[in-house]
């Protein structure tokens, strides 16, 4: 690989504030760094395999889980536009930044930010920080789908009905107050604990599924992306197989347009809300993938020439054209299940009336001038007939007829591992051959996540084995050491109080870190090093101009948003606090609970571990030049010790020419050689003509 000069870290130069370097990324062609560049270097088999693994990290189980409750808390199409918006101004540009310097510098992202400047180094460290934090527990999500999907092969489902306590011969209290996919996910899958200082034993299912997890990362990725790539193929083109299979499936549902309907009507008034602003920058932040270091580790495998610009807009659009499809998908099938609550409601509030009319004995309770209805064929009463009737009638019957609403219903937003586990459960345990539609979907979510996952590891492999050359030469050996270090870690999250640090993790570990670590990159890019000069060197390897407003959007525009969005979110921690969701075992309900004194504790060094490496490798740098700067008075005090055995010569002097001539020579030290030429009687001045010279060499152009 071709070595380009870093950025001088010489002290006296106001490397911040000049705005620029004095180096190029790319100081020779295209053509000449394609001949010098690093042949056992790995590189993309084909442009498809590349597209391929950079969409399979950007889209991962956040579009299928969060994007749909954002958009569906936050105004529906009002925060697609929304959304929108700040992916064109924000999310291109600096996923575009992230793919221009890894295919530049062809470094991972340690190298990439010490190249730019040594004091930046720790940029590349937090990022490695952040992707292993985003490993652990995202392999216990794909531990959790491999549970579910081995589960799926048998009929019934077994959470279609509460199961029966054989004490007492009667359907267990904490399933029949709950629901049967509630119970199963809390109690046969989790076994969870009621909040988080209750730890409890291990569960042993989970253990090995999260090992069966971590097995499939390690043999996937043993090779390298070569390995990686071929396994691409499959777990990132499935999932769009399976999205389109539901949402054809799901078009034939009653209930299907009321979904949709809800998901796209328009709430113009949430723009005005500066948390939907911060919803939606997180969501733009996290759907591409910024900060973890794994866009630049995929993009230093590219070809020096190859078009990354057109690899930013293409990879952006899919990653939202996935998430809108993903959210037809479950607003299609929480239209579904909603309609199927909103009727059931309906069957029984006619059940109850005609309790009430049939009974001889309960006759003369019936009032004068009650509102008939036909109680008789509850399947024959649509919705909208029962709401009508109620909307006139329902203050006469009684508190114990109720409104069955689906707007109601469709309100109960559900993210995360509530949508995929529970609502997703629920309404596929109602489909015909629903053993066949469960193992679809836990497939589809099992790729999702691997596809991500292999992302998030490259993310730390890479930078490793780039800057250190043992942990290169053994790269098998690096990868299976890794994914046996995540196992042992990850156990934490497979004790019965495993799930309140997955949310911890993915609520806190990452978010605040992975603000600050885009926020040094722009910076780096955008004043260290130069807009001008980057945009220069992109020129060069594209062989044509990106657009001048990248210039002013990195330097201000994503800049400031970033800034606001850190701002925002610590503001919010601050002020909310940190809490987290637990399962009540008595009540079978969910509660919110604040995490106890060291679980805080846990949360801030979360945290400061990650953002620490930026400020120390800085100052380190800082103190290493420093000595250099220290060592090179000394030289240069020692030198003035020579020079005074060649001053002050008077004419009249008579000197020895073998002492008073001689050049010192490379031998003597490691500064520069140097002549003396006369000046004067008395004067002489020393000419740094090596130093020159190398100065010269040293400009690259």
């Amino acid at each position: 690989m071709t070595e380009k000069p870093p950025l001088d870290s010489n002290e006296d130069r106001a490397w911040l504030g000049e705005g620029q370097s004095q180096t190029q990324l790319t100081s020779i062609t295209p053509d000449l760094r394609a001949e010098t560049s690093d042949e056992d270097r790995p590189a993309w088999d084909s442009k498809i395999q590349y597209v391929l693994a950079q969409v399979g990290f950007s889209v991962g189980l956040g579009n299928v889980w969060r994007f749909p409750y954002l958009c569906h808390q936050n105004g529906g199409g009002a925060f697609m536009l929304l959304y929108v918006f700040l992916l064109l101004i924000v999310g291109v540009p600096l996923f575009f930044m992230e793919l221009a310097a890894g295919q530049s510098i062809r470094q991972g992202s340690i190298g990439v930010w010490k190249h730019i400047s040594p004091k930046l180094a720790g940029i590349g460290y937090s990022s490695c920080m952040v992707c292993f934090y985003v490993a652990l527990y995202y392999n216990v999500i794909i531990a959790w789908s491999l549970f579910y999907m081995g589960n799926s092969f048998q009929y019934p489902l077994p959470w279609e009905q509460c199961p029966i306590d054989v004490t007492t011969n009667d359907t267990v209290k904490e399933c029949a107050s709950s629901s049967p996919t509630s119970y199963f996910w809390f109690r046969k899958a989790l076994n969870i604990t009621n909040s988080i200082q209750e730890s409890g034993e291990f569960n042993p299912i989970m253990t090995g599924c999260l090992l069966a997890a971590w097995a499939i990362v390690s043999l996937a990725m043993i090779k390298g992306i070569k390995s990686s790539a071929k396994v691409m193929y499959f777990s990132s083109v499935f999932p769009y197989v399976v999205l389109f299979i539901f949402l054809i499936r799901g078009l034939m549902l009653d209930g299907a347009i009321d979904g949709i309907t809800y998901m796209f009507y328009p709430k113009l008034e949430i723009w005005g809300n500066v948390q939907v602003w911060r919803q939606a920058a997180t969501q733009v932040f996290f759907a591409l993938g910024l900060g973890y270091g794994s866009v630049i580790a995929y993009s230093s495998y590219n070809p020096v020439n190859n078009n990354c610009h057109r690899d930013a807009l293409m990879v952006s659009c899919i990653n939202f054209m996935t998430s809108v499809l993903a959210s037809l998908v479950v607003f299609v099938v929480l239209g579904f299940r909603a309609k199927n609550i909103a009727l059931r409601c309906v069957a029984e509030n006619l059940g109850i009336l005609n309790l009430m009319m049939s009974t001889e004995s309960k006759q003369h309770l019936v009032p004068p001038g009650w509102p008939w209805i036909n109680t008789t064929d509850p399947s024959s009463m649509s919705l909208d007939v029962y709401r009508e009737w109620y909307a006139h009638h329902g203050a006469m019957v009684g508190l114990n007829i109720t409104d069955c609403s689906l707007e109601k219903e469709m309100n109960k937003g559900v993210e995360g591992t509530g949508l995929a586990f529970i609502a997703f459960t629920e309404v596929m345990a109602l489909f015909p051959a629903s053993p066949f539609w469960s193992t679809l979907f836990f497939l589809m979510l099992l790729n999702l996540g691997l596809s991500t996952m292999f992302g998030t590891m490259q993310g730390i492999l890479t930078p490793l084995m780039d800057n250190f050359s043992l942990l290169g030469r053994h790269r098998t050996l690096l990868t299976v050491a890794s994914c046996v270090l995540g196992f042992l870690l990850g156990l934490l999250f497979t004790q019965r109080s495993g799930n309140y640090f997955v949310t911890m993790f993915d609520d806190y570990s990452a978010t605040l870190p992975l603000v600050i670590v885009v926020i040094f990159e722009t910076i780096s890019v955008a004043w260290v090093y130069g807009t001008d000069r980057f945009l220069d060197d992109i020129e060069v390897m594209l062989n044509w101009r990106p657009p001048v407003v990248y210039k002013y959007l990195w330097k201000y525009v994503c800049l400031l948003a970033m800034v606001g969005l850190l701002a925002a979110s610590l503001l919010r921690m601050v002020f909310k606090g940190p809490t987290y969701t637990a399962w009540n075992q008595s009540t079978a309900s969910e509660m919110t609970l604040e995490y106890p004194g060291w679980a805080f504790a846990m949360i801030v060094m979360l945290i400061v571990f990650a953002s620490l490496p930026v400020p120390i490798l800085y100052i380190h740098s800082m103190w290493k030049n420093r000595r250099l700067h220290d060592d090179h008075s000394e030289e240069a005090a020692s030198q003035e010790v020579h020079r005074e055995l060649y001053t002050k010569c008077s004419s009249n002097e008579q000197l020895d020419s073998n002492s008073h001539h001689q050049v010192p020579s490379d031998e003597d030290g490691n500064h520069p050689r140097i002549t003396f030429l006369p000046i004067g009687s008395e004067h002489y001045r020393l000419l740094p003509q090596q130093e020159e010279e190398d100065e010269e060499e040293d400009t690259g152009l």
